[in-house]
């Protein structure tokens, strides 16, 4: 006899679900039907079991779903959108959950998108996979004794991190396998740009959301061994005598149209103590080497154009912080962004001094090109606590700007040699030992434009960012699981 399994569809109409149901019953392992409404007069549906919640995020959800499972493997649907399972799709996801000892296989898939069918594949999950916006498609198949096991460790009831805390735990049991053939198709609603989406975790609304999530993933670090008290090492200012008390470094390739804005507002700076700004020129070719040569007359300026010629924006760092006339303090400014007005350096130092720590991260808004404020606004990233700030930040994706750092520990750490991540890389390492200082004052004005590196990404890019920071994240995981056993 094939294994079989439930399948748990969220039903909010009759419409969109029966396409998914006459798929789901082609397929001989399906048992039951459970269909998860939020009311209770919603249409009963022949050969379906009605089974009333809350959400489908919620704890109490998944404790109803552990409850009525009752076959070796248990699907769960997340979308209303009508689905299309391809052809023995269910058994070839049970076929690959039984061979490689998974606790829950995802599948690449399509996209039905403005009524045009899409490539939408996924990515591989690993230890570091913790962000809660992690894309396994909405078809996930579980192994039902790991899901009774995960339940049975629930002692905080979610409202919308239920379904989060249930991957968390089945996680720590078994292998999250991505099956990387495309399997079924979805429909896709949400058709904003890759630069829009990547604020959702800050936007007011989800406040509530995202501290359910914390807590969740929080649980999740201690139980691995990987969470960190809120202990830090101090750091003495007083080791070495630098000319300069802080640099701004502004690593840059073929900015034409904005490099001197962000040079005026960094020699725009007042303070009470010397900076200067380095720019690290990376072999531009449309006149931005013209266009900084036009400032050269002040002396606060060192345009530097690197000898090694296979440098990323994290490698312009590092010829910067290395730099002799490099300051206590690296301050970053990107090539396409200002300050937001002349105090911004004064108050990223003196952070450093009021909160004995060993980087800065500030406060930005998001503008238009000209400048103008643009959707969601103001990215303040309130998430980061001081108690919690450095375990949290293993769940999201960016920790804010402007960014700096103590020069000597950054010349020790050095910055990955890379163009996306580098920064968030950074935050993660210094965040294990030291704290990270925070200011809530809109100290920078980040500019959404065409060419952005993350404005408007393919799905091939998207997933090769994630890989990279799900990297970044793994690899911090395993040295925090080290850390915390010395």
């Amino acid at each position: 006899m094939q294994t079989q399994m439930n399948c748990f569809l969220p039903y909010q109409n009759a419409a969109p679900i029966k396409e998914t149901l006459d798929s789901l019953r082609s397929s001989a392992l399906i048992h039951s039907i459970y269909l998860l409404t939020e009311n209770q007069e919603e249409e009963e549906i022949d050969g379906c079991i009605l089974l009333p919640v809350d959400s489908i995020h919620s704890t109490q959800t998944i404790k109803k779903i552990a409850a009525y499972a009752d076959t070796p493997y248990t699907l769960i649907y997340t979308k209303t959108a009508a689905l299309r399972m391809g052809m023995f799709a269910l058994e070839r996801m049970i076929c690959l959950a039984q061979d490689s000892g998974a606790g829950m296989v995802y599948a690449d898939h399509y996209q039905i998108i403005d009524g045009e069918k899409r490539n939408a594949p996924v990515i591989a999950y690993q230890k570091g996979s913790l962000r809660d916006d992690f894309n396994f498609g909405s078809v996930l198949v579980y192994r039902t004794e790991d899901i009774k096991k995960a339940v049975s460790d629930m002692s905080i009831e979610y409202q919308y991190a239920g379904l989060y805390d249930l991957r968390l735990k089945v996680s720590q049991q078994a292998e999250l396998v991505h099956i990387n053939e495309y399997l079924y198709t979805e429909a896709e609603n949400d058709t904003r740009k890759s630069g829009e989406k990547i604020f959702d975790y800050v936007d007011p609304k989800n406040r509530q959301v995202q501290i359910e999530m914390e807590a969740a993933c929080t649980g999740h670090l201690k139980q691995i061994g990987a969470y960190l008290k809120p202990e830090f090492k101090p750091v003495a200012f007083d080791q070495q005598d630098f000319e300069y008390e802080a640099s701004v470094i502004i690593p840059v390739r073929n900015r034409i149209r904005t490099i001197a804005d962000a040079i005026r507002s960094v020699l725009s700076q007042q303070t009470n103590f010397r900076f200067n700004l380095i720019v690290v020129d990376n072999y531009s070719t449309d006149g931005t080497t013209e266009a900084i040569d036009q400032f050269a007359t002040d002396e606060w300026l060192v345009h530097v154009i690197p000898a090694n010629q296979e440098l990323g924006i994290g490698g312009c760092w590092n010829v910067g912080v290395h730099h002799p006339k490099c300051g206590k303090f690296a301050v970053q400014l990107d090539s396409d962004d200002v300050y937001s007005g002349e105090d911004t350096l004064q108050k990223i130092v003196d952070a450093f001094y009021e909160q004995n720590c060993a980087m800065v991260v500030g406060t930005y808004m998001l503008t238009d090109f000209d400048m103008h404020m643009i959707p969601p606004g103001i990215i303040d990233h309130t998430e980061w606590t001081p108690e919690n700030g450095r375990n949290n930040a293993l769940r999201i994706n960016g920790l804010g700007a402007p960014r700096a750092f103590y020069t000597p520990l950054l010349r020790e750490i050095k910055v990955p040699n890379t163009s996306y991540g580098e920064d968030y890389a950074l935050g993660l390492y210094f965040s294990r030992e030291y704290q990270i200082g925070r200011i809530y004052d809109v100290l920078y004005l980040c500019r959404r434009w065409d060419d952005n590196s993350d404005a408007s990404l393919d799905v091939v890019k998207m997933n090769a960012h994630n890989i990279y920071k799900d990297r970044i994240r793994t690899w911090e995981v395993q040295a925090r699981i080290a850390f915390n056993r010395k």
